[in-house]
């Protein structure tokens, strides 16, 4: 059969062959890349394109210009799309035209604008596992940042990875055969899960791929030399981009380890439940960061959102955060004047990528030209201060005059789109360019004198000289006209009414016209490569410049909001104390069709205030008022002001909460194991420097199985040394309030009500004393439950408070019965 198949074809089955499974081919085929076989039937339906047939072979295609387009479908559905490109011109080729796979896009690998989210890294992640130590490092290849992190435990690598949140895992493919690792892995970044070949996470083979490509001598200076695992899912990473996928990788210029020790720990529990950021499909305004979040530029949107997820723990840190931000909110004219001149600021980071890995047009160039050009005014502004880390931000801001006037000079204003059809270079540029363009440009006179001098010498008026693209310049003389037609004209095309004719001298002058165009479009791709190229000698300083003017951003952004909200700076201290006065839910108090927000006090520390127990109705505000403080310790640690009067916060290594009832199907967990899950990681994770938020544990089981459950880990809480954390204790569960007659450390508080003729209001203030009814009833009256039905839950409240006991020793709910002696029942009290 491959004897039948056109030489075409049997191109195309060669480079199909040497692409991996899975892999969607797109063959340029003149202005359409079209897919066959598997490849078309995997693809039409997504990108709702007609499948057709020819010779039996199924096949569809899109247009050329509209790819990113498709491309961007493909990915969104988890597939991998290798871009075939015609690589020499088909007029000049000799046989078949050669073609080459130029790149190959993947979830993880998406640079293309319309794929990918401008405030959202997009990570490819790599995994290996060294003895009891996993490996993981994330890469984002529109920015090139480049970072790894170490887990102990497959629980560990579960919460960084899932708070990344990966679009695509590549990890060995011996590990392919680890049930629960890949089990979990392809979970957690949507089934985009990838093997790569064992020896290329091997150490020395990885750390080749490192040293080599990052050109050093060692991995020293990044701090992770000899770390087998890191250097494995690094050099893995690398090596699967830059070989396996063959993209340009030129922009990656550095490597991070990024320590857990340096960071607020928080597992993935607890940043859903607070709603620290976004997650896909999420509206960002009801998040943290949704709340914070009025940055100018998509630089300072991505670094938000990994502060939001990565809080500090280094005092000296977040205090210069701080300080930085109480500059700028103390000079207010200084912060609209950085806030404007951020606004002017494209997306440096993604910019300069496209146009390393030549995926640019002149668009981005003048993007960048038009972003530098804020960066004298940025650092103008930031050399005025005396704080340090402002400073040293402008210190980082590199200006590139003369880069800016190449471009300024060499591009025009508004550049086309493509690169290699002319018009991008600026007119006065190049004298030869000029030259060139002049006589395309006096082709339009010399025509229009050529037509008129030719309809003088034959006598034909409706004689006209015409161009088009197949045929060139020809003379059209319509039937009528032919037998004026003189001897030197040659017959060139003959149409319905009318005839084409060629003369030697506007040959000639075509010839001219197209060879001068030809020429200038040569030389003006030619020109725009150099000035691309003197862009990409600054890769370095504009990535510099870029992650300076995020972090700018950031900073500003977080004045503003400290300024328009109310918020207070928040005494950091290396002590156990969270003392709160005033705070406020940041999030909730935003929310405009809300009743007024009532702010409330906190006071938590490791000794008398260690354990606080607090009961109260539902939807009275417990939930809320245990989050707010969760939120304020977070934001404090991440830098940023807080929603309070005032507040005192000790630094903590990790905040952990057990909120709301939740199953996990997919993973065979009901509402009930999650929560016992979930606790169970708290009490075997908390330290004594832990902030621990718990609201309603045990309620997904029998009332006296909770209340054990709860009692028993409160207990745990408060005796156990090692994990003596500052904790949160919202319950319906009133028996725990005992636990203040015995334990120094437990304080009880209640979410105050008015109740009036068996009605209640919720005043949503947090009181000392403990609670003694749950007002069920009358929310359940509130949320327009059927009279009938409100009157036959307080009769049967009634029998359950009286403690009737029916002859098996359970409550008599359905009528009053004979009490029967103490003796005889089978129940005893529980406390």
């Amino acid at each position: 059969m491959s004897d039948e198949m056109t030489p075409m074809m049997r191109q195309y089955r060669q480079i199909k062959s040497e692409m991996p499974d899975g892999v969607v081919l797109f063959f340029r085929l003149g202005d359409f890349y079209e897919m066959f076989f598997e490849d078309a039937k995997t693809a039409a339906p997504i990108l709702d394109i007609a499948l057709t047939r020819r010779n039996s072979v199924p096949m569809c295609g899109v247009p050329f210009h509209a790819v990113d387009g498709y491309i961007a479908r493909l990915i969104k559905a988890g597939l991998k799309v290798a871009v075939c490109e015609q690589v020499e011109d088909a007029s000049a080729a000799k046989g078949i035209v050669k073609r080459e796979v130029t790149r190959i896009v993947t979830p993880g690998t998406a640079t293309e604008d319309s794929i990918l989210e401008s405030g959202r890294h997009n990570f490819l992640a790599g995994v290996c596992c060294a003895g009891d130590v996993f490996g993981l490092a994330l890469l984002d290849m529109s920015t090139g940042l480049f970072f790894g992190e170490e887990a102990g435990s497959l629980q560990i690598l579960c919460d960084i990875i899932r708070r990344y949140a990966p679009t695509e895992c590549i990890i060995p493919a011996e590990s392919m055969n680890d049930m629960s690792l890949r089990d979990f892995l392809a979970g957690s970044v949507s089934g985009n899960l990838t093997s790569g070949e064992d020896w290329t996470f091997d150490y020395d083979t990885a750390r080749d791929t490192m040293v080599r490509h990052l050109g050093v001598h060692s991995l020293d200076g990044f701090g992770c030399e000899g770390k087998r695992a890191i250097v494995g899912a690094a050099g893995g990473v690398l090596y699967y981009v830059k070989e396996d996928l063959r993209r340009q990788t030129g922009h990656i210029r550095s490597f991070a380890l990024r320590m857990s020790s340096e960071f607020l720990l928080l597992d993935e529990a607890t940043c859903g439940n607070l709603d620290l950021v976004p997650l896909r499909g999420q509206a960002a305004k009801f998040t943290l960061m949704g709340t914070l979040d009025v940055t100018k530029t998509a630089m300072g949107a991505r670094m938000l959102r990994d502060w939001c997820w990565r809080p500090l723990v280094e005092l000296r840190k977040i205090t210069e955060r701080h300080e930085a931000i109480s500059v700028l909110c103390g000079n207010r004219p200084l912060l609209a004047n950085l806030r404007d001149s951020l606004g002017h600021v494209r997306d440096m980071e993604r910019l300069i990528m496209r146009i390393g890995s030549g995926m640019t047009n002149g668009r981005d160039i003048v993007a960048i030209s038009e972003s530098l050009k804020s960066v004298p005014s940025l650092r103008g502004q930031l050399e005025k201060i005396e704080d340090g880390l402002l400073s040293g931000l402008g210190g980082s801001m590199f200006e590139l005059p003369e880069l800016v006037a190449l471009i300024d000079k060499a591009i025009v204003d508004e550049p086309p789109v493509t690169v290699k059809e002319g018009g991008i270079i600026r007119a006065g540029y190049n004298a030869e360019l000029d030259e060139l363009r002049s006589i395309a440009a006096k082709g339009r006179t010399w025509l229009a004198e050529y037509q008129a001098s030719e309809q003088t010498r034959t006598g034909i008026k409706t004689l006209k000289v015409r161009h088009n693209r197949v045929f060139g310049y020809y003379i059209e003389i319509s039937k009528g006209q032919l037998g004026n037609v003189p001897d030197n004209y040659n017959r060139k095309q003959t149409l319905v009414n009318a005839e084409r004719f060629i003369t030697p001298e506007l040959k000639e002058y075509e010839t001219k016209v197209f060879d001068a165009q030809d020429r200038a479009m040569a030389l003006e791709y030619d020109l725009f490569m150099n000035v691309r190229q003197a862009v990409v000698d600054e890769t370095a300083r504009i990535q510099s410049t870029a992650g300076a003017i995020g972090c700018l951003d950031v900073i500003s952004s977080l004045a503003d909001r400290a300024l328009a909200m109310r918020y207070t700076r928040p005494v950091m201290t290396e002590g156990d104390v969270v003392k709160i006065k005033g705070g406020r839910h940041p999030v909730v108090e935003q929310m405009s069709d809300r009743e007024r927000f009532v702010p409330n006090d906190t006071e938590l520390d490791c000794v008398s205030n260690q354990l606080i127990i607090i009961t109260g109705p539902n939807m009275a505000g417990k939930s809320t008022y245990i989050r707010q403080v969760a939120l304020i310790v977070i934001m404090a640690q991440m830098g940023s002001f807080v929603p309070a009067d005032h507040a005192e916060i000790g630094v903590v290594d990790r905040v952990f909460t057990r909120v709301g009832a939740s199953d996990d199907l997919a993973r065979g967990r009901s509402t009930f194991m999650v929560e016992m899950q979930e606790t169970a990681n708290i009490l075997n994770s908390a330290t004594g420097r832990s902030l621990i938020v718990l609201d309603e544990i045990g309620r997904g089981t029998s009332t006296f199985d909770g209340i054990s459950i709860a009692w028993a880990v409160a207990e745990y809480l408060h005796n156990n040394e090692s994990v003596k954390a500052k904790t949160l204790f919202a319950t319906h569960y009133h028996e725990l309030t005992d636990l203040a007659l015995t334990m120094q450390g437990v304080k009880n508080y209640n979410v105050q009500v008015k109740e009036k003729n068996d009605k209640i209001v919720f005043l949503r203030k947090i009181v000392p004393g403990g609670s003694d009814k749950s007002y069920g009833i009358q929310v359940a009256r509130l949320a327009g439950m059927p009279q009938e039905v409100i009157d036959r839950a307080k009769e049967i409240l009634a029998n359950l408070e009286e403690g009737e006991l029916g002859e098996t020793g359970q409550p008599s709910i359905a009528k009053h019965r004979p009490r029967k002696s103490r003796d005889d029942a089978a129940q005893m009290d529980l406390f």
